[in-house]
């Protein structure tokens, strides 16, 4: 009897850590508020054509995935990412990106969020001004080592509907 109640005492001695880890909740609000801030330099990155704030916004992961509006433009991994950004930031000029209907939510534990958003996004190239209105924007954080890192985007076109 005293070994049942001794293997008892044990376990629920190892136990109780991880009971009260889950029971932790993060101040999702705060939480929320860093995330926004992330999305937030995305759009400074991108108008203002800043590498280095491209790389410190993603998680440096050969796994991390990113869809965007091109057929088949699936980048995996932060080179791959990266090179394509570059690759744009090359190409076009004077981007500017305003967002609306931001949703953001994170998981209990405050190491992960997901959001969306409606995008304009604006730019030059070749001379030519064009816009692409109204992209659905969506993506995936981890919260890595305190701070909020991208592992997952997806941009996409709305289509028009079809005329009757």
């Amino acid at each position: 009897m005293t070994k049942i109640i001794c293997s008892f005492a044990i376990v629920s001695f190892l136990l109780l850590p991880s009971c009260e880890q889950s029971s932790k909740k993060a101040d999702i609000r705060k939480e929320k508020e860093a995330v926004k801030l992330v999305l937030e330099k995305y759009v400074i990155a991108n108008e203002s054509q800043d590498i280095d704030m491209i790389e410190d916004i993603w998680y440096p992961s050969k796994n991390i995935v990113s869809f965007g509006t091109e057929k088949g433009e699936k980048l995996v991994g932060i080179s791959n990412i990266k090179e394509a950004v570059q690759a744009q930031f090359e190409t076009f000029s004077k981007t500017y990106i305003s967002g609306h209907d931001l949703l953001i939510d994170v998981s209990e534990d405050g190491n992960t969020a997901w959001f969306s958003e409606i995008i304009n996004y604006n730019f030059i190239l070749h001379g030519k001004a064009l816009s692409y209105e109204g992209l659905c924007y969506t993506g995936v954080l981890n919260k890595i080592d305190g701070k909020w890192k991208l592992v997952l985007t997806h941009m996409s076109v709305p289509i028009k509907p079809l005329q009757k």
